[in-house]
C-alpha cells in the first residue's frame, strides 16, 4: 500500500547528497535518554523479539559498565551505539543516526507504524526531491551492438516514479540484450522493484513477500501483467552489482536470480533484507528499525547477512565490460547477420579493455 512503501522509502533512501552534520556535545542525561528510547522501539518493533532482548540487554550492561560514559561527541555517541547494535543483530540497516537540526516531534502512531499515511506534505517534498533526481534514473542509452543500458541509483515509490520507469522501459524496448546497472543503488521501495520486474516477465509472476512483526502482516509483491507498452520478453538480461548494492536493490536482483530471468555479474552484494523506517529517539537522534524481513518465494528465504551472489564474479570497476561481452558473445552466436561488425568492433574493444586496454564508459 502507498503508506507502507513510501514511509519505507522516505526513511531509507537518500535522494540526493547530505551534508555532513556538524557535531554537537552532549551529556549523561542525552546519553540515557536515547539508550532508554532505543532499548523500548526495538523491544516493540524490532523483526526478531530476542534479539531485541539480547540488544537491550547489551545497552544496559554497557551501560552500567559506564562505557558510554566518556562520549559526549553525539556522532561519536551514534556510531558507537549503531555498532553495539549491530554486533549482535548482525543487520546492516539497522542503525543509530545524529542529526544537527532538531528532529519535529514524531506524529502519533497507529496500531501499525508502518501503515501511517504520509502528510501532504511530506509527500510533495519528497515528489520534488525525486523529480530533481530523475527519478532515480542517472543514465539510460544504447551501447555498442545494440544492447540497452540502465543506470540508476534508488527505486522511488511507484505512485512517484513508475511513469518515469516506464518511459525508461520503453526506450530500452528494441535493443536485444539489456544490463540494468546496480552497482551504486542502495535500494527502496519494492512497489517500484515490482513495476520495473513487470516489464521482464509474462503474465503474473509472485516476486517476493515481506513480513512485518508490529502488524504480524504478509505483504505480496507481484508483476503487473497491464504494465503501458512494450515488455521486455524473449531477451537476455544482466544486473551489474558491488558491494554497495544494498537493500531493495539486492531484492531486484535477488528476484530476477530466483527466477532465472537475469544474469548478475560483479560484486556479492551488502546483506541486508530487513525494511523499516526512522524512530526518533530524541532531539537530534534517530534510529533505522527494521520492523519486517523479506521472503522469497522460492528460497522461502532472503539475502540477509550474506548478500546476493552473482552468477558471474568480478570487480564491480569491470563488471560492466564484463556483462557487456557476455552480451555481445550471446548475440553474434545467436544473430550472426545482425549488427555484425558493430558487434565485433565493440566486443574486440570491451575484451581489450578486460585485458588492461583502455577503459570504456
Amino acid at each position: 500500500m502507498l503508506s507502507t512503501l513510501l514511509l519505507l522509502c522516505f526513511q531509507h533512501v537518500p535522494l540526493g547528497p547530505r551534508a555532513e552534520p556538524k557535531d554537537m556535545t552532549i551529556d549523561a542525561g542525552v546519553r540515557a535518554a536515547v539508550i532508554a528510547a532505543a532499548t523500548k522501539e526495538l523491544d516493540e518493533n524490532y523483526v526478531f523479539p530476542d534479539v531485541a532482548k539480547r540488544m537491550g540487554e547489551l545497552l544496559a550492561t554497557r551501560q552500567k559498565a559506564k562505557a558510554y560514559d566518556s562520549l559526549t561527541s553525539a556522532k561519536q555517541f551514534a556510531e558507537r551505539l549503531t555498532e553495539d547494535l549491530q554486533s549482535v543483530s548482525r543487520d546492516k540497516h539497522l542503525r543509530v543516526r545524529y542529526r544537527q537540526d532538531a528532529l519535529p516531534p514524531e506524529p502519533p502512531r497507529s496500531a501499525n507504524e508502518e501503515e501511517r499515511e504520509p502528510t501532504a506534505e511530506e509527500l510533495a517534498d519528497f515528489r520534488r526531491e525525486a523529480a530533481r533526481n530523475n527519478f532515480g534514473f542517472v543514465r539510460v542509452e544504447r551501447l555498442q551492438g545494440n544492447v540497452g543500458y540502465v543506470d540508476f541509483r534508488e527505486f522511488v515509490p511507484a505512485p512517484i516514479a513508475k511513469e518515469k520507469a516506464s518511459q525508461v522501459m520503453a526506450f530500452v524496448a528494441d535493443t536485444d540484450a539489456l544490463i540494468f546497472d546496480l552497482r551504486e543503488n542502495g535500494g527502496g521501495s519494492p512497489d517500484q522493484i515490482a513495476w520495473i520486474c513487470s516489464y521482464l516477465f509474462e503474465g503474473k509472476v509472485h516476486l517476493n513477500d515481506l513480513y512485518f512483526r508490529p502488524s504480524d502482516r504478509t505483504e505480496e509483491f507481484w508483476t503487473d501483467p497491464n504494465v503501458p507498452g512494450a515488455k521486455y520478453l524473449g531477451k537476455d538480461v544482466y544486473v551489474l552489482t558491488s558491494h554497495y548494492t544494498f537493500s531493495g536493490a539486492e531484492e531486484f536482483a535477488y528476484n530476477l536470480k530466483t527466477q532465472g530471468r537475469a544474469t548478475l555479474v560483479g560484486e556479492v552484494t551488502g546483506g541486508g533484507a530487513n525494511p523499516g523506517g526512522m524512530a526518533r529517539l530524541h532531539d537530534h537522534f534517530a534510529m533505522f528499525v527494521p520492523s519486517g524481513r523479506a521472503i522469497n518465494p522460492i528460497t522461502k528465504t532472503n539475502w540477509e547477512g550474506v548478500g546476493v551472489t552473482p552468477d558471474v564474479k568480478e570487480s564491480a570497476e569491470r563488471a560492466l565490460a564484463q556483462a557487456h561481452v557476455l552480451a555481445l558473445e550471446k548475440l553474434l552466436a545467436k544473430q550472426p547477420d545482425v549488427l555484425p561488425f558493430e558487434r565485433r568492433e565493440a566486443l574486440d574493444a570491451r575484451r581489450a579493455e578486460l585485458d588492461g586496454g583502455p577503459t570504456k564508459d
